[in-house]
């Protein structure tokens, strides 16, 4: 599973981050940049809750080798024609792959690990993770910085789809087969379709945490799909292709650097306080990263921006732990659909904003960051482990 996410994530790493960028050398505009990110979110609610579903249905091999097909083919359709809309329709397919995965991924981690080891499980996913979205932007600036920004892009595509079909190939041959177990001991059972009939089994500290989730959210993706514009095309001093995967592999670094100690005091304390410094994080980038104009001050903002991963896997295992036993796929697809409907219009709406102006845009996400970081702080459980 970790080398599967190695070799997926660096493909997909490599040339996701660049596509604003690309979707503007073909002639998109602002518009097309905030379309692009609005699916991105649209498509992971829907994503995640079949991802779920698939998951319980047919077990997590098996799912997983039909997600790595989808993402293939959206890779092979922006290779073969390079025009926006075709970048568009192909996003609709590989920008699936971490939503729909993620649910299979975290029931294959919450069936191999007990509870009191899950929040470390999961913080070792999200640090296996974090090493292609450190260098895969990396080696996708190199990219762009030989071959220009439209065929640069292509080309980090064309390595993202061999990468994930290595991946396909380790993934058949390493991961256990287990089938999906049957729900009330009724052997002809099937999980949910309904994501709707899954909302009575949220309890009321997970409907908590989903409110705040979805306002700390709308912080991270009204600027998300404009932070690389804002940093090679707006501030005083641009920075090049290579200085942005720069940044962001520092950012995912920083992330990296803190998983495992905050991953293994969150698993014998209270998770709360680990949620709300992480919400805190959320919620001061897009605030510090108006006042950034040069290379050397965006390297302070994504050192800020890696430390909202802090307590990221402590918020994962929470939903874990809230999930009943038998459908924790679904339950975890079902949380992620909630979320990320909302969450999408805020991402639609980014674009409008962006267009009335970048401060406009980065003040209105603080702002959202604040309400969801205060409604955590206030409302939320502090839930021990146990």
């Amino acid at each position: 599973m970790l080398c599967m996410v190695i070799l997926v994530g660096m493909g997909e790493r490599m040339a996701e981050r660049f596509l604003p960028i690309y979707l503007i050398a073909l002639g998109g505009g602002a518009l097309s940049v905030g379309i692009l990110n609005g699916l991105d979110n649209l498509l992971s609610a829907l994503y995640a809750f079949a991802g779920g579903y698939l998951s319980d249905r047919i077990g997590s091999k098996r799912a997983l080798m039909v997600f790595n097909f989808i993402a293939m083919c959206g890779f092979l359709i922006v290779i073969v024609i390079p025009k926006f809309q075709a970048v568009l329709a192909g996003a609709v397919l590989f920008l699936s792959w971490s939503a729909i995965s993620l649910p299979a991924t975290m029931s294959l981690i919450a069936r191999v690990l007990p509870t009191d080891k899950r929040t470390m499980g999961v913080s070792m996913n999200s640090f296996v993770r974090r090493i292609p979205m450190a260098l895969g932007p990396v080696l996708g600036g190199i990219c762009i910085g030989i071959w220009g920004e439209q065929d640069g892009v292509r080309i980090a595509f064309i390595f993202a789809l061999v990468l994930a079909g290595v991946a396909l190939i380790l993934q058949q041959r390493f991961i256990e087969e287990k089938q999906p177990e049957k729900l009330n001991g009724q052997p002809d059972n099937a999980p949910e379709k309904n994501p709707l009939k899954m909302l009575p089994h949220i309890g009321s500290s997970l409907k908590k945490l989903l409110v705040s989730d979805i306002l700390v959210r709308f912080c991270e993706q009204i600027p998300y799909a404009f932070v690389v514009v804002w940093s090679m095309k707006i501030i005083a001093e641009p920075v090049t292709a290579l200085q942005f995967g720069l940044l962001t592999g520092i950012e995912m670094t920083t992330a990296m650097l803190i998983y495992i100690p905050v991953a293994y005091f969150a698993d014998k304390s209270h998770k709360k306080p680990f949620v709300v410094i992480t919400f805190m994080f959320f919620t001061f980038f897009p605030l510090m990263l108006l006042f950034c104009r040069s290379f050397e001050w965006l390297v302070l903002a994504f050192i800020l921006r890696g430390l909202k991963e802090f307590g990221e896997p402590t918020r994962k295992a929470l939903i874990l732990d809230l999930s009943p036993d038998k459908m924790k796929a679904g339950m975890f697809g079902t949380y992620y659909l909630l979320r990320d409907v909302f969450v999408s219009v805020a991402a639609f709406g980014g674009a409008f904003l962006w267009q009335i102006g970048p401060s406009t845009n980065f003040l209105v996400a603080f702002g959202c960051g604040i309400a969801g970081t205060l409604w955590f702080a206030i409302k939320g459980s502090d839930l021990a482990n146990g």
